[in-house]
């Protein structure tokens, strides 16, 4: 998507997904830039005018953001008090900031229910975690809008490989995938259409259990999953109805297996 307003973009974090969301608004002709601890190591492939210097720990890396600049938060925000005390330096510039959140906020309990309930934006969320509670402060004070994201995946992150290593085994567990190049279109289409204040889901609204993934895994592309310690838990269903609605997405990855066998195809070693 082109870009529809003039304000320079500035993503802070540049870890896998930062680099996408820098990637994507640079094809898109947006006027963007990346932060990091260290820019001249590890944003050295960006151009130097292109590149900040930011570390929410380093307050005087702080003025280093443009005040005129859209945000999107690419790290959990938190300590509380840290991301308190840096949104207090944001003003009242009527900037865009976007919070990038994960879908652990939901609080589940310990509900037995099996297939899990839907799970839409208006379901209890867990404020005793130190990154919600970030992510809420910045939502309520400061009219972030808050993206409560589902696993990543992507070149580089490829969920045949968690399977191969055993990070993930067979189980009737519920996961919730989002590839990164729909998260970061997303960012931006957020940041033109979302609503300050509101949060949305973000996953491609299609749940599978681990052992269907698994059992496609092995049919597909011969991936055998390692042996792992059973997972009884449910999982979550994730909704993306309010995404496709209020921001009228249509995802470029709606289906995880053709995507997979897209990032075999290209990314993988010959």
């Amino acid at each position: 998507m082109t870009r529809q307003a003039t304000s320079p973009l500035v993503v802070l974090g540049s870890g896998y997904t930062g680099r996408a969301l820098y990637g994507t608004a640079m094809a898109a002709g947006w006027p963007v830039c990346a932060t990091s601890r260290d820019p001249l190591n590890h944003l050295a492939e960006i151009p130097s005018d292109q590149r900040v210097m930011f570390d929410l720990e380093q307050r005087s890396t702080w003025e280093n953001i443009p005040p005129d600049a859209d945000l999107v938060w690419c790290f959990p925000a938190t300590p509380l008090a840290q991301v308190q005390t840096f949104a207090k330096t944001l003003g009242a510039t009527p900037r865009r900031l976007v919070v990038l959140g994960s879908t652990s906020a939901y609080d589940v309990g310990h509900s037995q229910e099996y297939p899990p309930p839907w799970i839409d934006e208006s379901a209890p969320i867990d404020l005793t975690k130190s990154r919600v509670q970030g992510e809420e402060y910045l939502r309520t004070e400061y009219g972030a809008i808050s993206l409560r994201v589902a696993g990543i995946y992507g070149p580089g992150r490829n969920p045949l490989d968690w399977i191969k290593s055993g990070r993930v085994g067979s189980s009737r567990r519920y996961v919730n995938l989002i590839h990164v190049e729909d998260l970061a279109t997303i960012c931006l289409l957020t940041l033109d259409k979302g609503k300050p204040g509101e949060s949305y889901n973000v996953s491609d609204g299609t749940p599978r259990t681990w052992k269907d993934i698994c059992e496609t895994a092995q049919q597909r592309w011969g991936v055998t999953a390692a042996a792992v310690k059973e997972d009884c838990s449910s999982g979550k269903r994730i909704s993306n109805a309010k995404l496709r609605s209020e921001l009228d997405y249509r995802l470029r990855h709606p289906d995880l297996y053709e995507a997979l066998d897209l990032i075999e195809s290209t990314h993988s070693p010959s």
